[in-house]
């Protein structure tokens, strides 16, 4: 068999893999999707729902205590500008894909990072896939996904929440087995159970590397939303990718001011979350 057979095989492969997971799986993936639609939908009623001043006032609020008064009247101010550009719903529907999909890959990355910090077999074995997802260009998810689910917002999500596990389960991980010797032979000591010592020990000191975390989930899940724009996710993405097709230069470069603001507001307000929990540490 040559190299061209053999790829040939090897598409041929995927394909009825596809074709037999649509075939006897469909149903499981309708019910992924609708869920996957729910939660982005809910989401971005929540942050639709109220004036944009509100929204913008809160967040700047959040920005004030997480970061500082200055950080926060810029982040009310630069979301208040992303409303004088006319793109306030695409950017509420950006946040809302990216916040549902961190709160996602979030829920799968932690538990599974904090097992894998446990047991280094586990972790050794995660970390060439977690080379793979990351190595690979984000785009390759949409396509089985849209394949499984379609278009629209639940493909991004799906695809998303892919790219966005590794950093938070690495740094999870990494967290988890940085716990200094001597305080857990403290803890041994003083009898403390399992349990307690995960709670007590373990966890605090994994706390600013799981913060970290969480940051990169966000960044990466930013960096993958906009991608997602081509297949029907809505929101700034959507608009960039549709400024592009129709040469519509000013309006893409709004739309990459508003994605700036957004992905500027978490990440200052995640790292001043990461500060307060390595000064909790120390």
């Amino acid at each position: 068999m040559d190299t061209q057979d053999l790829t040939s095989a090897i598409d041929d492969a995927i394909d009825n893999g596809l074709d037999w997971l649509n075939t006897y799986g469909g149903d499981v993936f309708d019910a992924i999707r609708l869920v996957l639609d729910g939660l982005f939908e809910a989401i971005a009623w929540a942050l639709l729902a109220p004036p944009f001043y509100v929204t913008a006032l809160l967040v700047g609020a959040l920005g004030w205590w997480a970061v500082s008064r200055r950080f926060g009247v810029a982040a009310a101010l630069g979301l208040a500008f992303c409303a004088v550009m006319g793109l306030w719903p695409e950017t509420m529907q950006t946040l809302a894909l990216v916040l549902a999909a961190s709160a996602l890959a979030l829920l799968i990355a932690i538990p599974l990072g904090i097992v894998a910090g446990f047991y280094p077999r586990l972790n050794a074995a995660l970390l060439p896939v977690l080379d793979m997802i990351q190595t690979l260009p984000p785009y390759i998810y949409l396509l089985p996904a849209v394949a499984l689910m379609g278009f629209g917002p639940a493909t991004a999500l799906a695809a998303t929440v892919v790219v966005a596990i590794p950093p938070a389960l690495r740094l999870t991980a990494h967290g988890i087995r940085l716990t200094p010797l001597n305080f857990l032979e403290l803890g041994q000591a003083n009898g403390s159970s399992s349990a307690q010592m995960f709670v007590k020990i373990r966890l605090p000191f994994a706390m600013p590397s799981i913060m970290a975390g969480v940051n990169q989930c966000l960044m990466m899940a930013f960096g993958m939303v906009v991608i997602a724009g081509i297949v029907g996710s809505g929101g700034l993405g959507a608009t960039i990718y549709d400024a592009v097709r129709t040469l519509q230069i000013g309006k893409s470069i709004d739309a990459a001011i508003a994605i700036v603001i957004l992905t500027m507001i978490l990440d200052r307000i995640t790292e001043g979350a990461v500060k307060d929990e390595r000064e909790a540490a120390a």
